[in-house]
């Protein structure tokens, strides 16, 4: 998201870049071990335990492998294309294949935002309830309101143009994540070491998942998502010594991390809830809450609430105008957007985009209310949200492949070793999870396999392609600024 948020007055900052480096040394270097730890803070989270603790031990499968198939190719090809051309995804995709092609790109990483929102503010309505009553986790009216009043509270906020939360997110890693992940695995393990029967098998004939069919395997899918944003910090690359040593050195020791974040939580919660019982969005409470109860502290449930929230708040409210911003520059410099959605107000913040956002994220929102099963709908939500964001892996590894033959001889930081060879893994990945996602998963009921397609099929062709391509067809001249059309004629 971060690689499209452009400043508005990049020349004046690139002039006075220049003159800073004309004048002062060049600034310090980035160690391999500080890049690692960026990139750990920008893709770990909680939030996806609940999903995998379902799967008991197999959850350890379950992330490792879109972690070599999906994880490591993002990483890398992204680091090659972020040091050889600046301006993020759209640049990519335009220079690789197409400018419509990169405006669908940045699209996408755009509009799987409408989803996430909703899902990410489903987690947080459902911890809150462990401070209110816990029996509102799984309240569909209760969850609505709750999306309904963060998101457009978020968007006042955004709107005004504050910095004061830009450093939200580095405490949001410590606050919401490190420190309760670490308690939850201390408290399970302590939970075991006192004799306690794990409530899911632990035995190595566990490792893998049990074979039902497909929606056995459907919640691998889900992991995708989590791992995603590795492209982010890849613009980091050519502050590295010596990038072709260090950066997948760098990789390999976040990927340990992120791993560890996200497996050893989600084992805690499989040893304390059964997964019949273990909810998508309120799992992480649930664990807190029975490791609590148990160990006679249950007052702790209400403060590892509110640093979880704390966390996911920071989160909203540090990348809520991120991803609009980065859309709201490629189309006023290429004229994708009407002029009412490139307006901007008098703190210069793209308001009618994020007020246009938050129609359409409160519709989300009030399916929550509308369908009985909140975690159902969570998991709707989760799977469009990746769905919409795997296109933009998608272009992205068809590009890299086709700078590499077509510029060859472009200036490049670094060179992925065996580029074609982990694209095509990427690739195949991600289209995979792209097919896998229309198959419901084995914890979601016995719903209609019909209808969850045709949702799923209509979020992603709708939202994905159907409104890139509106845009992109009913397109004016008169939608491309006058200060882009000068600079375009003297070009």
């Amino acid at each position: 998201m971060s690689s499209m948020d452009m400043p508005a007055d990049a020349p004046r900052q690139t002039a006075r870049a220049a003159q800073a480096a004309r004048a002062v040394p060049a600034a310090p270097r980035l160690t391999w071990v500080t890049l690692a730890l960026m990139t750990t803070a920008s893709v770990a989270s909680l939030r996806a335990a609940p999903t995998m603790a379902v799967y008991g031990l197999a959850c350890v499968f379950l992330y490792l492998v879109p972690a070599v198939v999906f994880l490591l190719p993002t990483a890398l090809v992204s680091a090659e294309l972020a040091s050889g051309w600046n301006g993020g995804v759209y640049r990519w995709v335009s220079e690789g294949l197409s400018k419509p092609l990169g405006f669908l790109a940045v699209w996408c990483q755009f509009a799987m935002t409408i989803f996430y929102y909703p899902s990410l503010l489903a987690f947080v309505a459902s911890t809150l309830a462990y401070i209110i009553d816990p029996s509102l986790a799984s309240n569909g009216l209760y969850t609505a309101i709750v999306i309904m009043v963060l998101y457009w509270t978020g968007v006042w906020v955004s709107s005004r143009g504050t910095k004061a939360l830009a450093g939200l997110s580095s405490w949001g890693l410590i606050i919401g994540t490190l420190v309760p992940g670490t308690i939850l695995v201390v408290l399970g393990l302590v939970f075991l070491g006192q004799g306690n029967p794990s409530a899911a098998p632990m035995s190595t004939s566990h490792l893998l998942p049990q074979w039902t069919g497909l929606a056995s395997l459907v919640l691998i899918v889900n992991n995708f998502l989590s791992y995603s944003g590795m492209e982010m910090n890849a613009v980091h690359v050519s502050s590295l010594k010596n990038p072709a040593k260090e950066y997948p050195k760098s990789m390999f020791l976040a990927m340990g991390l992120v791993l560890l974040i996200f497996i050893l939580p989600a084992l805690a919660i499989s040893w304390v809830v059964p997964s019949n019982q273990t909810s998508l969005t309120a799992g992480v409470m649930q664990a807190f809450d029975a490791f609590f109860s148990y160990f006679h502290i249950g007052w702790m449930t209400p403060i590892a609430a509110i640093m979880l929230i704390s966390a996911s708040l920071a989160g909203m409210l540090t990348w809520l105008a991120g991803p609009s911003k980065g859309l709201l520059e490629i189309s006023r410099s290429e004229g994708y957007l009407p002029p009412f959605l490139q307006q901007l107000n008098r703190f210069g913040v793209q308001q009618n985009i994020l007020v246009t956002q938050g129609v359409v994220t409160t519709v989300i929102a009030l399916m929550y209310a509308l369908i009985p099963n909140v975690s159902n709908v969570y998991w709707i939500f989760s799977t469009i949200t990746t769905q919409v964001y795997l296109i933009v892996y998608l272009l992205m590894f068809v590009a890299a492949m086709r700078l590499r033959k077509n510029q060859p001889d472009h200036p490049r930081g670094y060179r992925v070793p065996a580029l074609n060879v982990l694209c095509v893994v990427g690739l195949l990945a991600s289209a995979a999870a792209l097919a896998i996602g229309f198959v419901p998963p084995s914890q979601f009921g016995g719903g209609s396999v019909l209808a969850y397609v045709c949702i799923i099929g209509a979020g992603l062709i709708i939202l994905g392609l159907l409104i890139p391509w509106a845009f992109l067809k009913f397109r004016k001249p008169a939608w491309q600024t006058e200060a882009a059309r000068e600079e375009e004629a003297t070009s």
